[in-house]
């Protein structure tokens, strides 16, 4: 498993500009939610979202993913409106603070996605059911033109670890053929600009998400960017036997692990880790030339 991203060539258009992805960027997750997994991330008010939107540039992060709605397994519902009010206090932060900087929008309804760039700006739409919780998504993306992350999940966040949803064939085979199908879908409607992301932790057993891992390489063939996000997951707490908040040595451990695979984004919380594993490795495979 070692994907030289140098050779890869790929970049996304954001807002117009030309972003390279020669370099993996580093997408520091900000989550205006007071019930996300992780109680590190937690952003519940216009004070805490403006320290860590400062905290989030200052450790070098080259995009901020905004979410409104947690997605952790039995998370409360959160209308529209609620979403939209959590969204708009840390657009606003990101606004007056880094005006320049690449914002994606966590959520998977598209009336929100569309109100998040056209109201906001926000340049990419970053969706964890691939266009399966609103019907509406995929146009809504073809419409706007802007890089669209496309996440592997069965179910909803409620259901999505229910025993019905965790069993697979193959799951390296039918990740892939779900991509395979949607990705198709999205180029018939226009779509030029597309990111995968296999969905580790969402609706897969632990050996899945290893499984996952060890096979990202696979996923690079596709010719697509790859984001990886597993910043301080189940994945590596529950096999660890830790808590989130002891889980940052591990999560870089399978940063590192992801970039060796090919991974072109890494969304994690901890912004300066993975910065810093993102040089030594670009180094180490430069070397190698």
């Amino acid at each position: 498993m070692l994907v030289d991203n140098i050779n890869r060539k790929l970049s996304l258009n954001v807002g117009g500009r030309l972003l390279s992805l020669d370099r993996p960027q580093v997408m520091g997750i900000l989550n205006v939610t007071p019930d996300s997994f992780y109680d590190g991330s937690r952003c519940p008010d216009a004070h805490t979202v403006s320290q860590r939107v400062t905290t989030l540039l200052e450790e070098g992060a080259d995009i901020i993913d905004v979410g409104g709605y947690s997605s952790r397994p039995g998370c409360a519902d959160v209308s529209v409106d609620e979403e939209k009010r959590r969204l708009a206090i840390a657009f606003e932060a990101i606004h007056r603070q880094a005006p320049d900087t690449i914002v994606s929008v966590d959520t998977f309804r598209a009336e929100v996605a569309r109100w998040s760039v056209e109201e906001w700006g926000v340049h990419i739409i970053n969706d964890i059911s691939g266009g399966e919780m609103d019907d509406n998504m995929f146009a809504t993306v073809a419409r706007l033109q802007v890089p669209y992350i496309m996440m592997h999940m069965r179910g909803t966040p409620e259901t999505m670890m229910h025993d019905r949803y965790l069993h697979y064939n193959d799951v390296v085979a039918d990740v892939l053929q779900y991509f395979s199908v949607k990705i198709a879908h999205l180029v018939s409607m226009g779509v030029n600009d597309i990111i995968l992301d296999p969905g580790l932790g969402f609706s897969k057993s632990l050996d899945d998400n290893y499984r996952l891992m060890q096979h990202l390489d696979e996923f690079t063939h596709i010719g697509l960017p790859l984001l990886v996000g597993i910043s301080r997951k189940s994945m590596i707490y529950k096999l660890l036997d830790i808590t989130p908040a002891e889980s940052l040595n591990g999560t870089t451990v399978l940063n590192v692990m992801a970039l060796l695979g090919g991974a072109n984004i890494l969304r994690v919380h901890d912004v300066r880790q993975a910065v810093e594993a993102v040089k030594l490795v670009t180094k180490t495979l430069q070397c190698t030339h």
